[in-house]
């Protein structure tokens, strides 16, 4: 028998900070460019995303940089840190890319250093992954989220095609929060308060008059938000899986190492409770 190939290893890739922009303040955007985005595109999915890589702290790698390498040669607690971040636009004819970080001051990793970039720093990269855009042939579109959903939220409703039916919320800490957004759908703010996350998107989702119809719905966020929202779509509402891009972004008390760690598990337990599917 013929040996199956072996898995292509992934190669990163590089990009220079070209411009920043503050949009509110919690919301800082940092626009990427240059020759290291030769071999990039993210224009399938409006969900896109990459999985950006910061150097340990004092740790010096060989170059050209290669991860697969320095998994191989270097200790674990000195591999790159990698945080997750949506795409929130690519421009392919200048070859830019957009993201937006969300800002809790000095606290995090990837929140300050898009705060102190500045042109020309740069940044290495995997991706992209993504999985969603808006079905056309749905009758109506449901987008849920917080903060961390916004980026994938806003490209979703510019791709929407003219006259398509939708319902978009985001909830936000307060109105200082909100974005000008380059869509014909009205998005309904939410602001968070004192409430606890995610509290007020559960209960916009549901008081929804759902319309007739098939939805394509994509909702994102807060880990115990979403399964309170999964479950009121998959198990109340009975929208088919196909019909559901679902997930937590992020859990409350976990940095992203200890969520992605656990978020498999997580998953099957909660579709375990939900659906009465084993868990894993």
């Amino acid at each position: 028998m013929a040996e199956r190939p072996g898995r292509k290893p992934r190669r990163p890739h590089s990009a220079r900070v070209v411009r920043t922009e503050r949009l509110t303040p919690h919301m800082q955007r940092v626009v990427l460019g240059g020759e290291g985005l030769s071999a990039f595109s993210a224009d399938t999915c409006t969900d896109h995303y990459v999985k950006l890589l910061f150097p340990a702290e004092g740790v010096t790698y060989p170059e050209p940089f290669d991860v697969e390498r320095i998994r191989e040669e270097f200790p674990r607690e000195q591999w790159p840190v990698t945080r997750t971040y949506t795409v929130r636009q690519w421009d392919a004819e200048h070859r830019e890319l957009t993201v937006d970080f969300v800002i809790h001051g000095d606290e995090g990793l990837a929140g300050p250093w898009a705060l102190n970039a500045r042109p020309g720093d740069t940044l290495w990269f995997m991706g992209p992954g993504g999985a969603y855009t808006p079905d056309p042939e749905a009758d109506w579109h449901l987008l849920a989220g917080d903060e961390s959903a916004l980026p994938a939220i806003a490209r979703s409703l510019e791709e929407l095609p003219d006259g398509a039916r939708a319902y978009a919320f985001v909830e936000v800490a307060g109105p200082e929060e909100e974005q000008k957004l380059d869509c014909s759908v009205e998005v309904v703010w939410l602001h968070r308060g004192d409430r606890p996350v995610g509290e007020a998107l559960v209960e916009a989702v549901r008081n929804l008059e759902f319309p007739e119809g098939r939805v394509h719905a994509f909702v994102h966020g807060e880990a115990g938000c979403v399964k309170e929202l999964r479950k009121l779509l998959r198990v109340e509402r009975q929208i088919p899986r196909e019909d559901l891009s679902i997930s937590g972004y992020w859990r409350l008390g976990h940095n992203e190492d200890g969520w992605q760690a656990s978020k498999r598990e997580w998953n099957a337990r909660i579709e375990a409770e939900q659906e009465g599917a084993p868990a894993a």
